[in-house]
């Protein structure tokens, strides 16, 4: 059967191309080899967020007392939890075959390989293969955890993120290695469960790619819950021969020391699944483990495209979301089907989300990356142990943190961590698309109390003229 457009892969990029391509007009079909949704929706953003309020709800009631509350002893059954958020994961999945057929969306379960003729060959469970052709073909294949060579993922004693949220038993201690966005969440969950959790960061700092200020106030947090921290230090080898594990631990001074644990959760990021899809057979472009593609997302062979983390840019679920849109709507505008030229991605207008507690939110230049770009910068931070609305919340950790371009007022980046903040970001990433200044932010009214008025207490303090601190 021939289609206009075949998408391969139905994560946040996938299936967002694939609705797209329906709306525009285009007979769809998506090749998915697992559970519709992706890692997203099944393994990652989804099902991880449940676990994290589930550990939340328990830090609530333990606090109880802090609020004026008296409740019971207060534990995790660390069974229901895993059940609960495997069932928010699988609703969600289901949510997505409903979009693909209220779109008219054809799903071909199997996995997706380029042919010499440009044409989809689907290998379903039973090993029968299918060849589709389309116009269009619109690579989506996402990533997994990436694999150090000295910390292979055996899914019992060295486990990956997927393993972590499906667990039989709760493990009593655990090492994370890496601090990235997969480290830090996990290492809250684990802990606020009762598990005795060491983060190993190769780096000077944990979540190394967040501004200086943040990376301090985390890892503050952190030790104050109990969760232990080696920075500068990497796992060289890890034994797992007896109940638990050995982690031989390397540090910045060339010492070597060991550490025990019931399970090493390797963190250390993503690999793009580039491999074993015909990229090779096509003789489509690769550099550096991603699929070279242009600001539409046309790779070097006509008629085939690549988004979401298969690409350079940020491997985050809304920048596949919004490539996908791209992607097709260049495509439907070449072709007469949708008269607007979409425009190109700003990957230094991203947002990032870490959703540790407390939560981690930025967009933007670190204001290390503002004064080595060559900015004369402001920057203004305010505490959340100055917000109303935090204190009445028992949330008084973490800061805003806003930067600006000291000669023209523009808004170079924010850096928040705090209760919420994920929340927050949305205004500093649209007030930078729409180029506002210091001066037009604080001509606009923000509702009091809220966590989110700190951005504007934070720019009075950039500008030397802060009221609340």
């Amino acid at each position: 059967m021939a289609y206009d457009v075949i998408v391969v892969g139905s994560g946040p990029g996938g299936y967002v191309a694939a609705i797209r391509a329906s709306q525009l007009g285009y007979k769809t079909a998506i090749v998915e080899k697992e559970n519709l949704g992706g890692i997203c929706l099944n393994w990652g953003c989804i099902p991880t967020k449940a676990l994290i309020k589930s550990a939340q709800v328990l830090e609530y009631i333990s606090h109880a007392q802090d609020y004026g509350i008296v409740a019971g002893e207060s534990k995790a059954d660390f069974n229901a939890v895993i059940k609960r958020s495997r069932g928010v994961a699988d609703k969600m999945s289901k949510g997505i075959q409903f979009l693909m057929k209220k779109n008219k969306i054809e799903v071909l379960m199997g996995m997706g390989k380029l042919n010499a003729k440009k044409e989809v060959e689907v290998t379903g469970a039973d090993g029968k293969t299918t060849a589709y052709a389309a116009r269009h073909v619109i690579l989506a294949t996402g990533g997994r955890a990436r694999q150090l060579p000295n910390l292979p993922i055996d899914g019992k004693k060295i486990i990956g993120y997927r393993e972590a949220m499906n667990m039989p038993t709760q493990p009593k201690s655990m090492i994370v290695v890496g601090s990235g966005a997969i480290g830090v969440e996990f290492a809250y969950v684990y802990n606020s469960m009762g598990t005795k959790v060491t983060i190993v960061e190769f780096m000077p700092r944990i979540v190394p790619v967040e501004d200086e200020d943040v990376s301090k106030e985390l890892e503050k947090v952190y030790k104050k819950k109990g969760i232990s921290i080696m920075t500068n230090a990497s796992v060289e080898k890890v034994e797992g021969s007896g109940a638990g594990v050995v982690a031989h631990i390397k540090t910045a001074d060339g010492n070597m020391s060991t550490l025990e644990a019931d399970v090493v959760l390797s963190a250390v990021g993503v690999s793009a699944n580039i491999e074993n899809i015909g990229l090779e057979t096509l003789n489509i472009t690769t550099d550096k483990g991603k699929v070279v593609v242009d600001k539409h997302y046309n790779t070097n062979v006509a008629g085939i495209y690549a988004i979401g983390d298969i690409v350079p840019g940020q491997a985050l679920a809304h920048v596949a979301m919004k490539e996908a849109v791209i992607c097709i709507e260049a495509i439907a505008n070449k072709e007469g089907k949708y008269h607007h030229v979409p425009e190109a991605l700003d990957y230094n207008n991203v947002p990032g989300c870490t959703y540790c507690s407390p939560e981690i939110a930025s967009v933007g230049m670190t204001e290390k990356q503002a004064k080595e770009a060559g900015y004369e910068v402001k920057v203004g931070k305010f505490p959340f142990s100055a917000s109303g609305k935090a204190s009445a919340a028992g949330a008084n950790e973490g800061f805003v943190k806003v930067i600006f371009d000291a000669k023209y007022g523009e808004w170079l980046g924010t850096h928040m961590i705090g209760a919420n903040v994920t929340e927050i970001i949305a205004q500093t990433v649209a007030s930078r698309k729409l180029e506002t200044t210091w001066q037009e932010q604080l001509d606009t009214i923000f509702p009091h109390p809220t966590m989110s008025e700190a951005v504007k207490d934070a720019i009075e303090v950039a500008l030397g003229e802060a009221i609340h601190l």
